[in-house]
């Protein structure tokens, strides 16, 4: 990933010398070096500065003096930059489509513009950012090397990367041997951070008349068991069917989901294409054809709803995709070594974490981790499915007492989800306590917030209920911590929990990914 970066930023004759990474400069320039307590002082043309040391040619000959005992004054003096700069690797998707917003964000937070040169390759971006709304001098430098997220991890082995992007969660075997190269617990909160959601929309063309299409069926088209459009209810057409090339994480992450159940593998006959873009474009023009993009990438097509094997249909939008709910989708990852984050690495970070940064990724087209309000009457209907999902004469009571709340609340997009049996928060909770409060201070009311928790379907009934109660009763003890301090809605806000187990599912109980996504606390709000 290149040389260090040097903690100064010269001045305009050496600001290009220390950009390609000079340990030093030439400039034979006048400058005046004061001792630190003024006692005495020297002028002459500054031949070089290298290693903490000014190499300066005056009436006396030439004198060498330690930096950190003078200041200097002078244009060609170098001037030193708050901080470390910002050195990046791994996955082309983020780093291409994603990271040059938020790098122009966090450089506009800071009254600063990007300046970019190109790299040794295609897949390496140099750049700076420059003050004063770029007219102003270098105030920090980037490296961005964008290729894949397995390349993110390896990257990380050394300490000359500062962050990692990655489409997946880092493997254990990746994280044990990053640990053992001292860059610490790739695990922890404060090393590994969810920057945004990208679902993987599937995706026909506009004049298509079918407008959803199961998981099972996604199976066979891609396997190569249903060939004809006629099967799924649409024109008696060939299905044209593309898919994109080996070693894609999009690829991977759409297999993983659609061959879950069957373990089959995709069929020579898809036609293999190398970007959403060229996916995009390729539907556009085929009227019968299927495929497969990040939502940031849908285009002039027609994204299709998917429906699981137990009848529950979800349609790929902001809401489903911030909650988590959608069938197909990845998280986008920032991952930091603990030995090395700078102060401007640092910044940057905090910034991608932030609601600042919310803007940007919804400019990029991905789906950030801002807080949406679903307002629709009984929330999208929810209350009508409770009602006809309940058969069961032992859960009528549970049945009813939940679509009485339904009908008073409306539905945030924060959702917390837990492991197996825990009541444990991931790390990701951090980000969403975080845009929750921000949510809580902008309501223009006084607000309740109810923490409602629903686990999956296994075990007994009653059991599950209380399990989801106590998830419930964490997450509200959770956030009523973390908000201490930080609640500055003077209208006043309460919190509340309650749980109804198994009921309202939004996946299917029968994969254990369709269980995790049902073992969740949701956030309802009222206004009080």
């Amino acid at each position: 990933m290149g040389s260090k970066f040097s903690r100064f930023k010269l001045g305009a004759f050496g600001a290009l010398t220390a950009f390609a990474g000079a340990t030093g400069f030439s400039s034979a320039e006048p400058v005046t070096l004061t001792a630190l307590d003024g006692s005495i002082s020297m002028s002459g043309d500054l031949i070089s500065f290298e290693d903490g040391y000014f190499v300066i040619a005056t009436s006396l000959g030439d004198w060498r003096i330690e930096s950190a005992a003078v200041n200097c004054e002078g244009i060609a003096c170098p001037v030193e930059v708050l901080g470390e700069d910002i050195a990046v690797a791994g996955s082309d998707l983020i780093g291409k489509s994603l990271l040059p917003l938020l790098l122009a964000g966090f450089a506009a937070s800071n009254d600063a513009a990007i300046e970019v040169t190109a790299g040794e390759t295609s897949d390496v971006s140099l750049g700076a950012m420059i003050g004063d709304s770029g007219f102003g001098e270098p105030i920090g430098n980037f490296s961005v090397t964008s290729t894949s997220s397995n390349d993110a991890f390896v990257a990380l082995e050394s300490p000359d990367t500062f962050i990692g992007m990655s489409t997946r969660r880092i493997l254990p075997a990746e994280a044990r041997r990053i640990a053992r190269l001292g860059g610490g617990n790739m695990i922890d909160i404060s090393q590994e951070h969810v920057i945004a959601i990208d679902p993987v929309v599937v995706i026909v063309n506009e004049d298509n008349p079918v407008q959803q299409i199961s998981m099972t069926d996604l199976d066979r088209i891609y396997s190569g068991q249903v060939v004809n459009w006629s099967r799924l209810g649409g024109p008696n057409a060939p299905i044209v069917v593309y898919g994109r090339e080996d070693g894609s994480g999009l690829a991977e992450a759409f297999d993983q989901a659609i061959f879950a159940a069957s373990g089959r593998r995709q069929t020579a006959s898809v036609i293999e294409v190398f970007s959403d873009e060229e996916m995009s474009r390729s539907v556009v023009g085929e009227a019968n054809a299927i495929g497969f993009v990040s939502f940031a990438f849908i285009g002039g097509a027609a994204p299709v709803d998917l429906l699981g094997e137990c009848g529950i249909s979800v349609s790929p939008d902001q809401f489903t995709a911030k909650a988590e709910e959608y069938p197909i989708q990845r998280r986008l990852y920032f991952y930091n070594r603990n030995d090395n984050i700078g102060e401007v690495s640092q910044e940057f970070l905090d910034f991608t974490l932030s609601t600042d940064a919310d803007g940007v990724i919804a400019k990029s087209g991905f789906v950030s981790l801002s807080v949406v309000r679903d307002e629709r009457q009984f929330q999208g209907n929810r209350a009508f499915d409770v009602i006809s999902d309940t058969v069961d004469p032992a859960q009528l009571n549970l049945m009813r007492e939940m679509v009485v709340e339904i009908l008073q609340y409306d539905r945030l997009s924060t959702t917390f989800r837990f492991a197996s049996g825990s009541a444990s928060l991931e790390a990701k909770a951090l980000s969403d306590l975080e845009r929750l409060i921000e949510f809580i201070n902008e309501s223009p009311t006084a607000v309740e917030i109810s923490f409602v928790g629903f686990s999956d379907s296994d075990g007994s009934f009653e059991a599950n209920r209380s399990l989801s109660v106590g998830r419930a009763q964490q997450v509200a003890a959770s956030v009523a911590e973390f908000a201490q301090g930080r609640i500055t809605n003077t209208n006043g806000v309460t919190f509340t929990a309650k749980g109804f187990g198994e009921l309202s599912p939004v996946a299917c109980n029968s994969s254990l990914e369709g269980k995790q996504t049902n073992r969740r606390v949701e956030v309802w709000v009222r206004a009080r």
